[in-house]
């Protein structure tokens, strides 16, 4: 059998049915924003689009598979949002701290801009749903690209010294093969200080969109690079911030 090449011209049904499956995500979106996930609805967007429940149907099994997709799309962006900005810091020569608060500030910014989005993923599940297998991957991407700045920083002696914390790691082996394995020493604990930023940068951003910093926070861009200082701190890793 001949390979199959990605270049090829799709064809017209393919072509009609992308342009239908985005146009059911982009209304699946609208909803999220007006009634939230536990509230999304097949028929919903069916009514929407002028379309009958049957031809959704077609394109969406069930409500569980388009909220499948939208978390999957959700994921990717803001990973591919962390790694871009992490590529072009490197590409302008930035130090591991300033590569770090370019991926933090990027974050931030997408979040910013897509609320809802943010909220399906990192706000309160939703009830009756499991995420699947599939989700697993979109939803690494962020770690994988906060990791890639810590053990570049630790490879490239960046890290100031700190207490480490006792032997033997507690993180999965799973994550450690996908970070490359457990750091010598004496960065053996860089995992569990690691995933503590990752912990920290959608917790500072999460509790700014859900108010939490109301009357908290007199400056919230300011706030969020200090916050992140502190935490970056922690790996004994400093970040440029401006005036300091």
């Amino acid at each position: 059998m001949p390979d199959l090449d990605d270049s090829a011209p799709r064809t017209a049904r393919q072509i009609a049915r992308a342009e239908l499956t985005k146009a059911i995500t982009d209304a699946a979106r609208r909803q999220l924003a007006e009634v939230g996930p536990s509230a999304l609805s097949l028929r919903a967007v069916a009514r929407e689009l002028g379309m009958a429940s049957s031809a959704v149907y077609r394109y969406v099994a069930s409500r569980d598979e388009l909220l499948t997709i939208l978390i999957i799309d959700t994921y990717d962006a803001i990973g591919e949002a962390a790694e871009a900005a992490d590529d072009r810091a490197i590409a302008a020569g930035a130090d591991a701290g300033a590569r770090w608060l370019a991926v933090c500030r990027a974050v931030r910014s997408w979040a910013l801009a897509h609320p809802n989005e943010w909220a399906l993923v990192y706000g309160s599940p939703v009830p009756g749903y499991q995420a699947p297998q599939d989700t697993v991957g979109p939803a690494s991407r962020l770690g994988l690209a906060m990791a890639r700045v810590v053990v570049d920083a630790a490879a490239g002696g960046e890290l100031a010294a700190v207490a480490s914390l006792p032997a033997p790691t507690l993180v999965d082996p799973g994550v450690l093969q996908a970070i490359g394995g457990l750091p010598d020493a004496p960065h053996e604990d860089l995992p569990e200080r690691s995933m503590l930023l990752w912990i920290a940068l959608v917790g500072a951003i999460s509790f700014e969109l859900f108010g939490h910093l109301h009357n908290v926070i007199t400056d919230h861009a300011v706030g969020f690079d200090r916050q992140m200082a502190v935490a970056a701190s922690s790996i004994g890793l400093t970040l440029p911030l401006d005036g300091a």
